[in-house]
């Protein structure tokens, strides 16, 4: 089985081997928002990936 690249794209694998992915909804309409909440969505978050959707999109790990 293929490693899905469009998922391997969004996701980065740390030196411990966890997985950390950016915060969705960054990309436009964030000026209504406020500098808090736009502060926290830079900061990358923390991914639990179940067996079966590791063995999905990351069959080589």
């Amino acid at each position: 089985m293929k490693t899905n690249k469009s998922y391997t794209k969004r996701i980065r694998v740390t030196r411990t081997g966890k997985l950390v992915a950016r915060k969705p909804g960054q990309n436009h309409f964030n000026a209504k928002q406020s500098g808090s909440t736009r502060t926290n969505k830079r900061r990358a978050t923390s991914l639990t990936l179940t067996a079966r959707a590791r063995r999905r999109f990351l069959p080589g790990s």
